[in-house]
């Protein structure tokens, strides 16, 4: 299916500069992205890098998630997602109302229960089950919390807050994603809980790292560090702190900073070789084959593809590591392949990414953003590679 001229970024980037009255000579100049750059990616004939549409974003005074087009309507609607984000957002409204004595609230083990569930749902990738059953489990487990007003409680609540993040990150609503992380940091005040502010202080960094925001993104890591030393000494904290090092490493090297991203991903790596695999720790997916996840990542993050690919290339991944964030991982692995010029592996790895993660795959903005890189290239790839195109919607 052909793509149509408005669909892609750099259109959008085009109309966002004519309605600002810029000339695309002016808005190299504010956004420091080099002319040349900038007319290929309106153009369509090179993709938009992350860093680029971010520089691009806060010059012309938009979001990041405008200029890529999200959320991504028509296929939300194809895949009748989009009926799901309503109720999720009246679900999150409710959170201060106090006691609604006309719910009867289960228990918290089962409502424990569900929330472990759920966050299993969403490292399998069913994001719409996990969308259906959501809104429910919100008013639920917002209830409980108010009439026990104990820390388990508060804990469980910040704990469905969060898997409301993962859900509306996922599917491009990065308004709900920063009311679910208010919500969150909320709760974990009410349960006393240090780990669990500093894991919010990490989720928001990573939101100001899709907006491109990365002095606020640091400023959030170190708020983050900080309130974490108010927690138990002990493998959970340790898991946060690991985690809290990766997303600062990737914000480091958005930012460009090849050698605090250095240091902080050899940190996380010495915290990961004591923690050894935990993946179920707050579900954060963290330990050495994350680190070394992570480093690919910096890696592509710094424009260093052909490094980027030869470290995805030894890296052994062990059965059983989440899909979500395999897929996210070979997404990452295709942007790298893409820039060096190798389209056909870059395409089997987007291939990939589906076969593990369909769901999540078809929203991913680096999906999208090296699907249209790899069409923009016009070499010679499988004739799956249009069905690829017409199924995300490009």
């Amino acid at each position: 299916m052909p793509r149509h001229s408005e669909e892609h970024t750099g259109a959008r980037i085009a109309r966002a500069r004519k309605i600002r009255r810029l000339t695309q000579r002016e808005l190299a100049e504010l956004s420091n992205v080099s002319y040349s750059t900038l007319t290929k990616v309106e153009q369509d004939k090179m993709p938009a890098s992350p860093s680029v549409v971010g520089a691009l974003a806060r010059a012309l005074s938009t979001t990041v998630a405008d200029l890529n087009g999200q959320p991504y309507l028509d296929e939300l609607r194809q895949d009748q997602l989009d009926i799901l984000i309503n109720p999720i957002r009246e679900a999150l409204n409710v959170y201060d109302l106090g006691v609604d004595d006309s719910v009867t609230s289960r228990s918290l083990d089962e409502l424990e229960a569900q929330a472990e569930k759920l966050c299993a749902l969403v490292r399998a990738t069913d994001i719409k089950r996990v969308a259906s059953e959501l809104p429910a489990l919100l008013l639920d487990a917002t209830n409980a919390a108010h009439v026990s007003d104990s820390s388990r409680g508060w804990q469980l609540l910040a704990s469905v807050y969060r898997t409301a993040y993962d859900v509306t990150t996922k599917l491009g609503y990065p308004d709900l994603c920063t009311v679910a992380l208010d919500r969150m940091g909320w709760a974990a005040e009410r349960a006393s809980d240090p780990v669990l502010g500093g894991m919010r202080q990490y989720l928001r960094a990573l939101a100001y790292f899709r907006a491109s925001d990365y002095t606020t993104g640091k400023r959030l890591v170190g708020l983050g560090m900080a309130t974490l030393e108010q927690g138990e000494a002990g493998r959970v904290r340790d898991v946060v702190t690991g985690q809290l090092h990766l997303g600062a490493a990737v914000l480091a090297g958005r930012d460009k900073n090849a050698d605090l991203a250095s240091s902080h991903l050899a940190e996380a790596g010495r915290i990961a070789a004591g923690t050894g695999p935990a993946e179920k720790v707050h579900w954060l997916s963290f330990g050495p084959t994350n680190v070394g996840a992570h480093t690919v990542s910096v890696l592509a993050e710094l424009d260093q593809y052909p490094e980027a690919v030869t470290h995805a290339e030894s890296m052994v991944i062990p059965d059983g590591w989440p899909p979500s964030r395999l897929a996210h991982h070979h997404a990452e692995v295709a942007r790298a392949q893409m820039w060096t010029g190798r389209t056909e592996d870059a395409f089997k790895s987007l291939v990939k990414a589906r076969e593990l993660a369909p769901q999540q795959t078809r929203y991913h903005p680096t999906v999208r953003e090296t699907y249209a890189g790899l069409d923009s290239a016009k070499r010679q790839i499988p004739n799956s590679f249009q069905h690829f195109g017409s199924w995300l919607g490009m």
